[in-house]
């Protein structure tokens, strides 16, 4: 009952504080001009009005053609306005076209901005990388709304990243529009599909079943203010329902299959949960990706974000994959802050809030005993020293961050009044985080059922990346593979075993097993691989490898990683990128996580080529100075010595069982010894002295 006059009091207060920032705002605060500044500094133009001759006012919709330079001195000295027909100093210099976004915000005279890079002729998209970020055409001008802080928004997604979740990229920044100082801003990306942001692939707009029906999607709980059509609602436990909004594939272009497909995900993960259902098997562990659904929640716990799960709430699932949480968004309301009630308190989870608690499902996970205890281990995690959420590093990031603003602060107050104290204001939210982490260390619960969980030893053994074409095989992307090993001694249930990180999907279906030893394969193109080497494939990857560099996790149903690999198509990795070659691990007692490990192998007999210890062979003497003596109990076919790079120095066949290796020509270092007999293949790491 309490709860809810605390719920009727917040919406009967939005209005007075509504009324409240706008009186603010409709002072006439001074004029600012800008000759220089230690940040970057964003100079819009908006084309003229062709009946005022004027430049167009920016309208929420549809976004205008305008120029855009950013002057920014690439060694950290100042910047200035003279700097602006400069071109080594011009970070951007070019074409865009702008609208204004937010929803509350809108009601402040600093507005908020979004807009798309374009090609001089103002038809033409155009990538491109401003201030050190990844390359892209849309983006963010965030006005800090609300925020006198100044910092919250950046602080989060600083946060956020530095927890290993994708988090919108951010440079502060001081604005100009058409002459008019509009204070300081975040450049920052927008949420989008993107290699280098949510890591997906748009959904083929001709999907209509089956497998290309699975992704990809990026899907929000949001206000409908914004003009997207509502895609469906889900109860929540305060009384009123839940907006989902399509965001990925556009609402206008999503069918009636992908709709019901992606709504379908959301029903799997409100029934399981809701059942208490934590099987790997059926439960919300085989809907969702555990990790990102924590990290999620522990962000928007931590600043205690009063839009968080009902509003500003964003999923992704890529094809093939897991439901995923996030990107986290919108952090203007927390840490403390609630310009429309009280509800950012250090003492309440937000789940729970009494007004924005979101769908079912969060609760229910957090009332689930196996998620909780996950969420505590993460929590524990995150807060020691050294790590992001450690108070001595949170304290540290905001004094630079504060240092980095103090100066345009200045100025944003001078333009706006909304910063009349900064240093309390900082002080503030230090006091907040402080007795907030307290709370949730005596409110999180024990991870002990959770901390010591016993991993199947799943080894990723092979890659083949980019496979070279041929008149045969003239698709490269149609031969990639992986090669799964179980070097344990008994057999693995593969149930709810899955690659966690983004940019390739494949989740093992219920039931399937490895025995100890042996291996298997996933392809890209199962019948072009079982065409190319005689053997079929155990199951098919979604999206292709990266031809470059990519990070491989092998996780368990509740996202334990259990093997992680980040190839590289540079040195020291040994050569297997378009040259004809895969990544072969050189054993299974190497730790695959070093280049060293590995050689490049061009082997075809995928099928009989396996690992094997060889236990009856003897390599000696090892450190090695120039003789190296090979002794088995079985005949021996052939010796191959590789540099750590994978590069084959000697190969010889024999049909022996001893031989001997002259290494007196090779400089001292690590060198990896290959033997191949009948029963299989022994690698061994050299090291020469």
């Amino acid at each position: 009952m309490k709860q809810q006059l605390r719920t009727e009091q917040f919406r009967h207060l939005r209005k007075f504080f509504i009324a409240a920032f706008l009186l603010i705002q409709a002072v006439s605060w001074s004029q600012v001009t800008l000759t220089d500044s230690n940040l970057p500094i964003v100079i819009i133009t908006t084309d003229n009005d062709p009946n005022s001759g004027q430049p167009m006012e920016i309208p929420d919709d549809p976004k205008i053609p305008a120029s855009m330079k950013i002057i920014f001195h690439p060694d950290g000295t100042r910047n200035y306005m003279a700097d602006q027909n400069t071109a080594g100093f011009l970070n951007y210099n070019g074409r865009i076209k702008i609208e204004l976004r937010g929803s509350s915000s809108q009601m402040l005279e600093k507005k908020q901005y979004g807009w798309t890079t374009y090609e001089n002729n103002d038809t033409t998209k155009k990538d491109v990388s401003l201030l050190g970020m990844p390359s892209e055409r849309d983006w963010i001008l965030n006005g800090l709304a609300f925020d006198s802080s100044l910092i919250r928004d950046y602080l989060c997604y600083n946060l956020t990243r530095q927890m290993g979740q994708y988090a919108t990229r951010t440079q502060f920044c001081e604005v100009i529009i058409n002459g008019d100082y509009r204070g300081l801003y975040i450049l920052q990306e927008k949420i989008k599909d993107d290699s280098k942001r949510v890591n997906i692939e748009e959904i083929d707009e001709a999907a209509v079943t089956g497998m290309p029906l699975t992704g990809g999607y990026i899907t929000k709980a949001d206000k409908t203010t914004g003009g997207d059509p509502l895609a469906w609602q889900m109860d929540s436990y305060q009384g009123w329902p839940t907006d989902f909004i399509h965001e990925l594939p556009k609402p206008e272009d999503v069918t009636p299959a992908q709709n019901d497909y992606i709504h379908s995900q959301f029903q799997a993960l409100e029934s399981t949960t809701g059942a208490n259902n934590a099987s790997v098997a059926n439960g919300y562990p085989s809907v969702i990706d555990i990790p990102t659904f924590v990290d999620f929640m522990i962000i928007n716990e931590f600043s205690s974000n009063v839009d968080a799960y009902q509003i500003s709430t964003f999923f992704h699932k890529d094809k093939g994959g897991k439901l995923r949480a996030g990107p986290a968004w919108d952090f203007n309301l927390s840490l403390g802050l609630d310009v429309f009630g009280d509800r950012s308190q250090p003492d309440i989870w937000q789940f729970s809030n009494g007004d924005n608690e979101g769908a079912k499902f969060w609760t229910d996970l957090f009332n689930n005993s196996t998620y909780k205890c996950y969420f505590s281990r993460r929590w524990h995690e995150l807060t020691q020293e050294g790590q992001p959420l450690s108070f001595s590093h949170i304290d540290t990031f905001i004094d630079e961050t504060i240092d980095r603003i103090s100066e345009a602060s200045v100025r944003e107050q001078q333009r706006w009044g909304t910063v009349p104290n900064l240093g309390e204001e900082v002080h503030i939210i230090k006091d907040f985080i402080i007795e907030r982490m307290a709370w949730m260390d005596a409110n999180i619960g024990s991870f002990t059922a959770c901390s010591n969980i016993t991993l199947p030893q799943l080894v990723i053994s092979r890659i083949n990346y980019n496979p070279s074409e041929s008149t045969e095989f003239p698709e490269s992307d149609d031969q990639e593979f992986l090669q799964i090993t179980n070097a344990g001694t008994t057999t693995i249930d593969l149930t709810g075993i899955y690659l966690s990180e983004l940019g390739i999907s494949y989740q093992f279906p219920v039931g399937a097993t490895l025995a100890a030893g042996e291996s298997l394969y996933i392809a890209s193109n199962p019948t072009v691989f079982e065409s190319k080497y005689g053997v079929a494939p155990f199951g098919q990857f979604q999206r292709n490898l990266s031809n470059n560099t990519q990070k491989l996790v092998l996780a368990d149903g509740f996202g334990n990683v259990i093997d992680v690999v980040e190839y590289d198509d540079d040195a020291p990795w040994p050569d297997a990128d378009g040259s004809g070659s895969y990544l072969q691990l050189a054993s299974l007692t190497l730790d695959n996580s070093l280049a060293s490990s590995w050689v490049a192998s061009t082997s075809d007999s995928l099928a009989t080529d396996k690992f094997n210890n060889m236990s009856s062979t003897i390599i000696y003497p090892n450190p090695v100075g120039d003789m190296l003596y090979v002794k088995s109990g079985e005949v021996i076919n052939n010796i191959e010595v590789y540099d750590i790079y994978g590069k084959v120095l000697q190969s010889k066949s024999y049909s022996t069982d001893s031989a001997t290796i002259d290494l007196s020509q090779y400089s001292s270092g690590i060198y990896l010894l290959k033997v191949s007999a009948e029963s299989g293949i022994l690698t061994r790491k050299i090291v020469k002295k």
